[in-house]
């Protein structure tokens, strides 16, 4: 493979588990030139909004992958490297990691889609015509499968926040009224 090493993390403390920092760095032998992700590169695994992680955890066997374009996109972001290579690796790594053909493409989608709205419009028109109709193709379908089970998670989620709220509330009231009056020691007599 052309990963070389595991990956060895270390969480950053946020509160959330939402951010890991590399204790040693990850590298990718790529076509033309290696790509190294320095130890203290800090990732969030895979960009998954959690109202897609039953279908796409946050990790798993794209981990790498998902690393590797983080590090990727920064560049892209400072303008040190191109939105649609560093798509077009993310994909051909998930690949090479043998991530299922449907999850790989959809994360690649997903990717590119964001890459284009959020920061490189242009890198639309520089993928060529085959991407560009693949991700159509993928987006439309992906969106019909997508859409239902989306809403019925994230209305649940809501449901559930609302049953954390209304549980805390309780134990929030005892807790404190057990701080202002605290038990008072017996006296001998």
């Amino acid at each position: 493979m052309p990963f070389t090493g595991p990956v060895v993390v270390q969480e950053v403390d946020r509160g959330d588990g939402s951010r890991w920092r590399l204790v040693e760095p990850l590298t990718y032998q790529g076509r033309d030139e290696p790509f190294v992700v320095p130890a203290g590169f800090e990732t969030d695994f895979a960009s998954v909004p959690r109202a897609f992680t039953w279908l796409i955890p946050r990790y798993g066997r794209y981990t790498k992958a998902a690393i590797l374009h983080d590090f990727l996109s920064q560049q892209a972001a400072a303008g040190k490297f191109a939105w649609v290579d560093a798509d077009g690796i993310f994909r051909r790594t998930m690949r090479e990691l043998g991530v299922p053909i449907l999850r790989r493409w959809l994360m690649w989608a997903a990717v590119r889609l964001r890459s284009i709205v959020e920061f490189a419009p242009s890198s639309l028109w520089k993928q060529g015509a085959g991407p560009f109709i693949a991700l159509v193709v993928i987006t439309v379908l992906g969106m019909a499968f997508l859409a239902v089970p989306a809403v019925v998670v994230t209305a649940w989620m809501l449901v559930f926040a609302l049953l954390e709220a209304l549980a805390y509330l309780p134990a929030r009231l005892v807790r404190r009224s057990a701080q202002v009056n605290p038990p008072r020691p017996m006296l001998p007599r």
